[in-house]
């Protein structure tokens, strides 16, 4: 096959393409607010959710953060997103549950937690809220399920929610709009390596 006949058969897999891709925007053409949940061991879940709040930000919308386990240690996000105007940045959690080891105490931080995430879900000046780890907090049954769910359901239409953490119970994976499992394939840490700064910290 002559160059000029590949660079043909290329041009018409585009053309071809473009079509397919043309015709499903033209399909989604509702307007309102998305669920997403971000799960599985892979890591990169808060990672992308923060990405989110970057985005929005940029749209010049209003963000409000609730961290569900994270705690005990400041992060990257944290000390980034709190100095950016239209960001409410809540850091809820006390740190992870191997290091509380207090089943009443994480269930009350869980609890002041999604009290600060309703107040936020049900503010229509609130554009996206990012609920970090919360899957952690539902895995532990620190919190109820049918309430999270009821939540979600009342928020304002145009509000977007991205939710993180392993384990995401069935209830919310219906629930979501979108949906992505991060695998976990290789982990610097299983070889040795610390938490580095700007990558997990």
């Amino acid at each position: 096959m002559s160059e000029q006949e590949q660079l043909e058969r290329y041009r018409s897999r585009m053309q071809r393409k473009k079509a397919v891709v043309d015709a499903a925007v033209a399909r989604a053409d509702q307007v309102r607010g998305i669920v997403l949940v971000l799960t599985g061991n892979g890591k990169g879940k808060s990672s992308s959710a923060f990405g989110m709040v970057a985005r929005a930000l940029g749209h010049g919308q209003k963000v409000g953060v609730v961290q569900f386990i994270k705690g005990a240690f400041s992060t990257g996000e944290e000390a980034f997103f709190r100095r950016q105007d239209g960001v409410r940045y809540h850091v809820m959690g006390e740190g992870f549950t191997w290091e509380t080891q207090d089943r009443a105490r994480d269930e009350r931080a869980a609890g002041a937690a999604f009290e600060v995430a309703c107040n936020l879900m049900s503010d229509p000046a609130i554009n996206l809220v990012v609920l970090d780890e919360l899957n952690i907090a539902l895995k532990h049954r620190f919190l109820s399920l049918d309430a999270v769910v009821a939540a979600l359901e009342a928020r304002p239409e145009h509000q977007n929610v991205v939710i993180t953490g392993r384990g995401a119970p069935q209830a919310l994976i219906e629930l979501a709009d979108t949906v992505t499992e991060m695998g976990d394939v290789k982990h610097a840490f299983r070889a040795g390596i610390k938490a580095q700064p700007g990558i997990e910290l």
